[in-house]
């Protein structure tokens, strides 16, 4: 890919890029600065084994989540990393104003060239009375969203040097914009406006296959895109053993139960059996949202992984894996990486 423009023919006729999801979550035992001090260290490693992205979500009022000032994140990450691309995975659009964006990310673009990506999603990331906190009275600004990324294209772009507003920094560095989704809407504006779909099948599997099946079919060359780009988020846990990686997956699944009952706490260790910490709705309410969820050792993640690819025929693999244990996390996006460079 040559610096800000994507193209589905670049990636390698062999390995399907691969990259990585950082919620920047908040472990059990530990403080947030622990958190950012792992994301690093995350960042650093998986820039060594050939990760493609790394990308940050905007959450807030999550205890479990510390990545809330995405922008300043994404930047911290740059900072501590060379070649490995740090984006938003995304923005919550209707939580900002266009303009406030261009310039925070075309901040970001000048100190770090070609390697800032912006993904935007519509959803406020939160829960609706803190989304009125952020939004105010422009908490119905959700309806705005396919105008407002015009808009922020526009402040990005390099058309608007006579513009009575214009983004200073941002404009002109055409910093690559994504549409996230995690639903049908989402598909059919990626294909109309020509731009890269990140699916969140890491937690919203439902409309994933007819989603992706309406952006393939309804995109638009545009600019910056000849052909449908998709990327797909997906859990997976990995060790070298599928007994350890099971152990392992008790964190996600209790993170999980905790969303589902609503309540939430910081990521958990690992114990030996989920029995008599959830209910039967319960499991069966995470069974369908973790649907999208690889865990396992190198030899059945292979397997399982070759499937998924080769079923999707999906751009690009984001990963994202909720363990415990920093080193143990560090040795998944290993394998990880071991396996698709198979």
């Amino acid at each position: 890919m040559s610096e800000n423009k994507l193209s589905a023919t670049d990636k390698s006729a062999q390995v399907v890029p691969y990259s990585v999801l950082d919620l920047a979550g908040v472990i059990e035992g530990h403080d947030i600065a622990t958190t950012f001090s792992n994301s690093v260290s995350l960042a650093k490693h998986t820039e060594k084994l050939g990760y493609n992205r790394y990308w940050l979500a905007e959450h807030h009022n999550m205890v479990s989540v510390a990545s809330s000032a995405t922008s300043i994140l994404i930047g911290h990450i740059a900072g501590h990393t060379d070649t490995i691309r740090v984006g938003a995975g995304g923005i919550m659009l209707p939580n900002h104003t266009p303009l406030i964006i261009a310039e925070q990310f075309g901040t970001l673009a000048t100190l770090y060239p070609n390697r800032i990506d912006l993904g935007l999603g519509r959803a406020p990331g939160t829960d609706q009375l803190t989304a009125y906190e952020i939004r105010g009275e422009r908490f119905h600004s959700p309806q705005h969203f396919p105008q407002d990324v015009r808009k922020l294209q526009h402040f990005l772009g390099d058309d608007n040097y006579d513009g009575k507003v214009r983004a200073i920094p941002g404009e002109g560095t055409n910093v690559p914009i994504w549409i996230l989704g995690s639903s049908t809407e989402s598909a059919h504006l990626a294909a109309s406006y020509g731009l890269p779909y990140a699916f969140a099948s890491h937690f919203a599997p439902t409309y994933f296959f007819e989603a992706i099946k309406i952006y393939r079919k309804n995109f638009r060359p545009s600019d910056v895109l000849q052909e449908p780009y998709v990327l797909s988020c997906v859990n997976v846990i990995a060790a070298d053993t599928d007994a350890e990686a099971e152990r392992l997956s008790t964190s996600l699944k209790i993170l999980f139960s905790g969303i589902v009952s609503n309540k939430r706490r910081l990521l958990q260790p690992p114990v030996a059996s989920m029995e008599g910490l959830w209910t039967a709705a319960e499991e069966a309410a995470v069974a369908q949202m973790l649907a999208f969820t690889f865990i396992g050792g190198p030899e059945k993640l292979a397997t399982q992984l070759s499937s998924f690819l080769n079923h999707t025929k999906v751009d690009e693999l984001m990963v994202t894996s909720h363990i415990f244990d920093h080193r143990a996390r560090l040795r998944s996006y290993e394998i990880i990486a071991e396996v698709l460079k198979r």
